[in-house]
C-alpha cells in the first residue's frame, strides 16, 4: 500500500506571491496513496527537513514529493533527509513549483492550477519509484586544465600544491595568455610580466605539472571521476628535449615576413619562431605555412646552424590519451573582430587601433620598445581618443557586438590614459563613454587619479563617427552633459572592443558535454551556491570562459575552481548515480542503435544462450550496460526501436504516468 507524504515549500515569496500553496497542498491531500500533506514557508531550512523526517517516521512514508524550488538546488538535500529517517533517498520526487511555475506566471490562478498539476505528476512518478542503491566508482587522481592563461596556470599551480598530479593543455607555443601581452596591471600599475613569468616558470618546474603546449583536446570521453582524454600534439618542427632556447635559428631564419601574432600584426616575425622572451616553454616553433623547407623542400638553414640538432623537419602530430578525475576549462578570451565597425574607420588607417595593441605599444617588449609611436609614421601622437564600449551595451552595436557590459574596459582605459599623460604630459587624452563602471576594491579611486590628478578629459557622450583626412583622424562626437557637438582632430585612436570567449569554447563544449549561454560562455551550475562548477560533473570552470573578469577575480576563481578539484580528488570513490539504463535481453534485437548513440560509450554487447521451450539453446546478441560508465541520460532508451532499453528512476512506465497525470 502507498503511503506518499506531500510538501509544499512557500520559499518565502517566490512561490506564494504567485501560488496558492494552501490550494496546492489541499488538492494533492486527495491523490490517490497521499496520506500527508502539509505547507511550510522553507522546507529546505533545518525545521523543514525535521517535518519531513517526522512525516516519515509517524506516517511511515513509502515515498516523499516535495514542491519547490528546481532540484538542482536542493534535491541532495531532501534525499539525505529522508534517507536519515529510513526512507530509501530515491523514493523523493521534486515538483519544481518555482522556476517552472510561479517566476513564470504573473496571473496566481492559472499558476495555482499549473503547480497542482506538477505535483500531481510528481506523486504519478513515485508511486511507481523503486528504491535503489548507489555504486561506486574509483577516481584516477590526475586533473586536467585545459588553457594556459593566468587562470589555468594558478589554477594548476593551487591544484598540483594539494598533491595531485594535473596536465595544462595550451594551444598557443607557450603559456601565458593575454596577460602576457599586457604592460601595467590595474589598479595597482605592476608590470604584468613581473607578476605573471614567476607564475609561468614555478608551473614548468613543478614536478606535479605536466605542461602540453602546442596542444589541443581531440576528444573526451568517460564521466566525472574516470574521464578518457585525448590530446593532440602539434607538430613544431622543433625537438623539445633537445632544443635549448638560444634563438639562434630565429636570428638566422630567411624569412622574415610573417605578422607577429603576438604584437597583434603590428611588427614581423621569422618563419621561425619563439613567441617571446619569457616564453615558457623557451622553445623555437617552425610555421609550417611559411618554412620554405616544409613547403617546397629548399632551405633548411636553420637546421644547420642549430648546434643542438634540435630541428626536424619530419616531425609529426602525436595523439596522447590519458585519464582524469576532473577537467578544468580556462580557455579565456578574445576581443571582438572590429571589422564591421566601418563607422571608426578601424579596417581603413593604421591609427585607429585595439586597446590590446596599445597595451603592445606601450611595452617595453613591444614592437616600438615600448615608445609610443603611430603606426603609420612612427611619430609620437599629440591627441589621442579612447572610445569606450565599441561592439557592447549599444544598441546600435548590438548586431553586430554583444549586448553585455565587458567588465574591464573602463579601468584598462583608465590605466592607458594614466600610462599616457604619465610618460607624455604633453599629449592630450580624451574618452568618450557611455557610463564608468569601477566595481572593484580601489577601483574608483583609481579612475579619479586617471581624471582629477592626471588631467585626462572624460566626456561622457558617443563617437559617431571616426574619418582619416591626411595625418589626423577627424574626430565627430557628442558631449551630453555640455549638450554639444565635438570635433576633435586626433593622432591616434583607440577603441575598446568588447571581449568574448575564446574561439575554442563552443566546440570544448560540445566534447566535454558542457553547458553554454546564449554568448557561448560557459554556464555554472548555480550563479550563486555553484559558481565554479559546470553542469556537467567534474567539469569547473576558471577565468573568463565563464565571463568577462578582471585579473584578481580570475585568480580568486582559478583558486577556487581548484579547491573544488581538490575536494573531487581527495576522494578514493565517488557514489554513482543509481539511475542508469538497463537492457530487456529479452526484447533486445542487437541492432547496436543504442551503443552508437550512448555518449559515455557504456554499451557493449555480448552473445548470450537463451533456453527455447522445446529444450534447444538459442545465441543470442544482446546489448549490455556498464552501470560505473552509464550516465542516465536516457539517449539509449529513446533509441532503442525494440524498446528493450530502459531507465532505473525514469522508466516508460514512470514517464507515462506522469503525463497521464498531467492530462487528467
Amino acid at each position: 500500500m502507498q503511503k506518499i507524504g506531500v510538501f509544499v515549500c512557500h520559499c518565502g515569496t517566490n512561490i506564494a506571491a504567485t501560488v496558492d500553496v494552501s490550494a496546492v497542498a489541499a488538492a494533492l491531500s486527495a491523490e490517490p496513496g497521499v496520506v500527508f500533506a502539509r505547507e511550510y514557508q522553507y522546507m529546505c531550512s533545518a525545521s523543514g527537513q525535521d517535518l519531513i523526517k517526522d512525516a516519515i517516521k509517524e506516517k511511515e512514508l513509502t515515498g516523499v514529493v516535495i514542491c519547490s524550488c528546481s532540484p538542482r538546488m536542493h534535491e541532495a538535500t531532501f534525499r539525505k533527509a529522508a534517507a536519515s529517517a529510513g526512507l530509501n533517498p530515491y523514493m523523493v520526487e521534486i515538483a519544481n513549483i518555482r522556476e517552472q511555475c510561479s517566476w513564470v506566471h504573473k496571473d496566481k490562478q492559472s499558476a495555482t492550477e499549473k503547480a497542482i498539476i506538477l505535483g500531481r505528476a510528481a506523486i504519478a512518478k513515485v508511486a511507481l519509484n523503486t528504491p535503489l542503491k548507489p555504486g561506486e566508482i574509483p577516481v584516477t587522481k590526475r586533473a586536467l586544465v585545459i588553457g594556459g592563461g593566468i587562470a589555468g596556470i594558478q589554477t594548476a599551480l593551487d591544484i598540483a600544491d594539494a598533491g595531485f598530479e594535473v596536465d595544462i593543455v595550451e594551444k598557443k607555443p607557450t603559456i601565458g595568455g593575454k596577460m602576457a601581452q599586457l604592460d601595467k596591471t590595474f589598479p595597482t600599475l605592476d608590470c604584468a610580466a613581473c607578476i605573471l613569468t614567476p607564475k609561468m616558470v614555478e608551473a614548468s618546474q613543478n614536478e606535479k605539472i605536466r605542461i602540453y603546449s602546442y596542444s589541443q583536446v581531440e576528444a573526451v570521453g568517460g564521466f566525472v571521476g574516470n574521464f578518457t582524454v585525448k590530446i593532440r600534439k602539434k607538430a613544431r618542427y622543433v625537438d623539445e628535449t633537445k632544443c635549448t632556447g638560444c634563438g639562434l635559428c630565429t636570428e638566422k631564419c630567411p624569412v622574415k615576413n610573417v605578422p607577429n601574432e603576438f604584437n597583434l600584426g603590428m611588427n614581423e616575425r621569422h618563419a621561425v619562431y619563439i613567441p617571446f622572451a619569457q616564453a615558457v616553454p623557451k622553445v623555437a616553433v617552425i610555421d609550417a605555412d611559411c618554412c620554405r623547407m616544409l613547403k617546397d623542400g629548399k632551405c633548411g638553414l636553420c637546421s644547420k646552424l642549430c648546434g643542438a640538432g634540435a630541428i626536424d623537419y619530419k616531425q609529426e602530430d602525436e595523439i596522447i590519451e590519458n585519464k582524469y578525475g576532473a577537467i578544468v576549462a580556462a580557455t579565456g578570451y578574445e576581443p571582438i573582430s572590429l571589422d564591421k565597425f566601418d563607422e571608426f574607420a578601424y579596417s581603413k588607417s593604421k591609427d585607429v587601433i585595439t586597446s590590446l595593441q596599445f597595451e603592445r605599444l606601450m611595452n617595453a617588449a613591444g614592437p616600438t620598445g615600448g615608445v609610443l609611436l603611430r603606426p603609420s609614421d612612427n611619430k609620437h601622437p599629440k591627441t589621442i581618443v579612447f572610445v569606450q564600449c565599441v561592439g557592447s551595451r549599444c544598441e546600435a552595436h548590438a548586431k553586430k557586438g554583444k549586448e553585455y557590459c565587458s567588465k574591464i574596459c573602463c579601468m584598462y582605459t583608465a590605466k592607458h590614459a594614466m600610462l599616457t599623460r604619465e610618460k607624455y604630459p604633453d599629449t592630450d587624452v580624451y574618452v568618450f563613454y557611455i557610463d564608468v563602471r569601477t566595481p572593484g576594491k580601489n577601483f574608483d579611486e583609481f579612475y579619479r587619479r586617471a581624471a582629477e590628478e592626471y588631467g585626462v578629459h572624460y566626456v561622457k557622450g558617443m563617437v559617431g563617427k571616426i574619418c582619416a583626412e591626411g595625418d589626423k583622424l577627424k574626430v565627430q562626437a557628442s558631449d551630453l552633459i555640455a549638450d554639444k557637438q565635438l570635433h576633435i582632430d586626433a593622432d591616434l585612436v583607440v577603441l575598446a572592443a568588447a571581449i568574448e570567449p575564446d574561439k575554442s569554447a563552443r566546440p570544448l563544449a560540445t566534447l566535454l558535454t558542457a553547458s553554454m549561454d546564449t554568448n557561448d560562455f560557459f554556464t555554472e551550475a548555480h550563479p550563486k551556491l555553484r559558481p565554479v562548477e559546470s553542469p556537467t560533473a567534474g567539469v569547473f570552470l576558471s577565468g573568463c570562459c565563464q565571463g568577462p573578469k578582471d585579473i584578481p577575480e580570475t585568480v580568486a576563481q582559478a583558486g577556487a575552481a581548484a579547491s573544488k578539484v581538490i575536494g573531487l580528488l581527495c576522494k578514493d570513490k565517488l557514489t554513482a548515480n543509481p539511475c542508469v539504463a538497463h537492457a530487456d535481453e529479452l526484447m533486445c534485437n542487437g541492432c547496436s542503435t543504442c551503443e552508437n548513440v550512448c555518449p559515455y560509450h557504456a554499451i557493449t554487447y555480448i552473445d548470450k544462450e537463451f533456453k527455447m521451450p522445446d529444450r534447444t539453446v538459442k545465441v543470442r546478441r544482446v546489448a549490455q550496460v556498464n552501470p560505473a560508465v552509464c550516465q542516465g541520460c536516457g539517449a539509449c532508451t529513446v533509441a532503442c526501436p525494440s524498446k528493450a532499453m530502459d531507465l532505473y528512476g525514469f522508466s516508460g512506465k514512470q514517464i507515462y504516468a506522469e503525463v497521464d497525470a498531467i492530462c487528467r
